[in-house]
């Protein structure tokens, strides 16, 4: 039994001893990738070409983020050079830390030490005080270690394929619907809601969502927004002017003001646009009808928008895709973020009385969706997206360094009794 105690005791002074020596680990946070000017107002003033922050006004403030699995206690620094003296304010919630920056230096800056008490994203404030020299340095890295084994950090960890640009506008999130099986689907219906606050510049809303094409509505500015469609031509390529004439997505009609156009850089295809004022808090219709022609191998993609400030239908347009004999396949919904700047802003959707009719003339309520995520929430660069059921809605939600607890393939149904199917345009 002595034998046992002493074994037992020397053990535990083992590991007490190992703990206590155990070397930290760190993360090297790439600002280019990780930060966003949030005061005093949104912009990408300062990031470098080479990578790099570099900023001269003190009144900017960039805040740098990155997700923990658990509370952990960290050690952060700065990866800088300087040619000139400078000082900074660096903040975490109510924590704060003044760093100097030495004239001509390019050693790592100690920071200071930081108790994060929960799981979820550490958002560090960046604001320069006073700078001797034409900017508060170039500053490339935040570095964040920890004794803990255990911890796991999230971030954009590298510009491989362009990640800090993708990083920087956030996770897209999907609903891919359940549909009934063995039937030839003709329209997609769904009515969109944004709510009050979430309409943040940069969002595409996407509605009605097909195997060739999408629909929905953006933010492009403060000033702006859009109604859009557009259908990818069968020709693979990121260049719309490469498409040979025989495989060009042909313009068959466009509703009053739409503008008609090409696209590029995520394939390319036929574009349609309409400037539209649509409002958050209000309900707007999307409706899609996909008719193939066998005799010809083409297929006929049109699109109609109404709001609950017109009812009346709206042409956007009528497309035909060549090489293309299909119903509507593949209907889904999804929520994105394309502009870089905006990415830490959050932004919420909601898709309801979402219904298909097949080309028997019969309507069916959508009432089941599974959740998916892109290559920058899936390859875990950001984990800031959700989606689910709200009432009679599914909703999804991006952007803003929230926690979340929805993964990628979560499924959602909708108990409550779904509304009524639409109206046709006249003439259908």
């Amino acid at each position: 039994m002595h034998r046992l105690t002493t074994l037992t005791a020397l053990i535990l002074l083992s590991l007490s001893f190992s703990s206590a020596s155990a070397p930290a680990t760190d993360w090297q946070i790439p600002l280019a990738g990780n930060s966003f000017r949030t005061a005093p107002e949104i912009g990408g003033r300062g990031l470098r070409r080479n990578a790099a922050l570099e900023w001269n006004d003190t009144q900017d403030v960039w805040s740098v983020y990155f997700h923990l699995n658990q509370p952990a206690a960290l050690t952060l620094s700065l990866d800088a050079s300087t040619q000139a003296a400078a000082e900074l304010l660096v903040r975490s919630g109510k924590t704060s830390f003044s760093v100097a920056l030495p004239a001509a230096s390019t050693a790592a800056l100690p920071i200071g030490n930081l108790q994060v008490r929960q799981p979820g994203y550490v958002r560090i404030d960046l604001q320069g005080v006073s700078r001797s020299g034409d900017s508060f340095g170039t500053l490339k890295n935040l570095i964040v270690q920890s004794a803990d084994a255990n911890l796991q950090l999230d971030f954009v960890r590298d510009n491989q394929g362009n990640m800090f640009y993708w990083g920087r506008r956030g996770p897209s999130v999907h609903l891919g619907y359940t549909v009934p099986r063995n039937t030839d689907i003709e329209y997609a219906y769904t009515e969109v809601t944004v709510p009050e606050g979430q309409d943040t510049i940069g969002s595409y809303f996407m509605a009605n969502g097909f195997s060739e094409g999408y629909f929905g509505m953006q933010v492009n500015s403060a000033t702006e927004r859009r109604i859009l469609f557009s259908v990818w031509s069968p020709f693979q390529t990121d260049d719309p002017k490469s498409i040979p004439p025989e495989q060009r997505i042909i313009t068959l009609a466009s509703g009053k003001d739409v503008r008609i156009g090409e696209f590029g850089n995520e394939g390319s295809g036929g574009q349609s646009y309409l400037v539209y004022p649509w409002k958050a808090g209000t309900i707007c219709r999307f409706l899609t009808r996909v008719q193939p022609d066998a005799a010809t191998k083409t297929t006929v993609y049109t699109c109609w928008f109404s709001d609950t400030t017109d009812a009346s239908w709206k042409l956007i347009a009528s497309f035909r895709r060549p090489q293309t004999t299909t119903s509507l396949k593949g209907f889904h919904s999804f929520l994105e973020n394309f502009d870089p700047t905006t990415g830490h802003i959050t932004r919420r959707v909601n898709y309801g009385n979402v219904h298909v009719r097949d080309t028997a003339g019969n309507w069916h309520s959508v009432n089941k969706a599974r959740l998916t995520v892109d290559a920058t929430g899936d390859q875990r660069h950001r984990l800031d997206f959700t989606g689910g059921v709200d009432g009679p809605h599914f909703y999804l939600q991006n952007c803003g360094f929230f926690s979340s607890s929805a993964k990628a393939g979560d499924r959602f149904e909708i108990v409550v009794t779904p509304g009524q199917p639409p109206t046709l345009p006249a003439g259908l």
